[in-house]
């Protein structure tokens, strides 16, 4: 029987890359984002809902079991000090972390022994001009990874943070970050969705079964 993953954000960007590389590493994966992915595959199941809506997406987790999560859904909404915007930093929080949260708490119950959590978080979280609110929440998903990593580890479920430099998703090309250019890294170029899919996959792997707590950092040298 093949293992399950959950995956959210699936339709674009990070999240579909993730859920690719899954398929061909034979999960099944459902795909947890509001419109589905342009994707044909028989190990893939959608399920149609906003994150950003508690109810509905404890709703959507109903019934379902799964050997591995991962929260790859995100949004970036840009500001400097003076001009930050309430319900642009609401939103992320609620997006990154109080979804992750939903997500884990729903589904962790039920997880088998060994299972795994990936969460998708930013290089930024360790600070960026004009980036504060988005840097904050995913600042929080590295506290949030380690504790859940503790409470966890008697189970033998890995909790673990990936976390890209500017990657070429949609995302980089959004109106939105107009005020804030992203930076190539010294590599000369921006981080791939199929690079993060990779590790993302390793850390689901048999061979990641002692990686726990950990924040993996994939930025091309950007942090260097």
């Amino acid at each position: 029987m093949r293992p399950t993953a959950v995956v959210t954000g699936a339709s674009s960007g990070i999240g579909l890359a993730i859920v690719q590389r899954l398929l061909s590493e034979g999960w099944q994966v459902v795909g947890l984002s509001r419109r589905p992915p342009e994707l044909q595959h028989a190990g893939y199941e959608h399920r149609p809902v906003d994150l950003l809506d508690r109810p509905a997406l404890a709703q959507a987790l109903k019934g379902l079991r799964c050997d591995a999560l991962v929260h790859a859904a995100g949004v970036l909404k840009t500001g400097c000090l003076g001009e930050l915007q309430e319900a642009d930093g609401a939103t992320m929080w609620q997006l990154h972390v109080a979804a992750a949260e939903t997500l884990t708490q729903a589904l962790v119950g039920h997880m088998p022994e060994g299972g795994r959590i990936v969460l998708i978080g930013s290089r930024t979280a360790t600070g960026s001009p004009g980036r504060s609110q988005y840097a904050a929440s995913k600042a929080a998903l590295v506290a949030m990874a380690r504790s859940w990593a503790a409470e966890l580890a008697p189970r033998r479920i890995t909790v673990n943070v990936v976390a890209p430099a500017a990657t070429q998703t949609p995302m980089l090309a959004d109106p939105a970050r107009a005020g804030v250019q992203p930076k190539l890294p010294p590599m000369g170029r921006f981080i791939q969705p199929a690079e993060v899919a990779a590790t993302t996959a390793f850390l689901l792997s048999a061979g990641a079964a002692s990686i726990t707590g950990q924040q993996i950092v994939v930025c091309g040298g950007a942090s260097l």
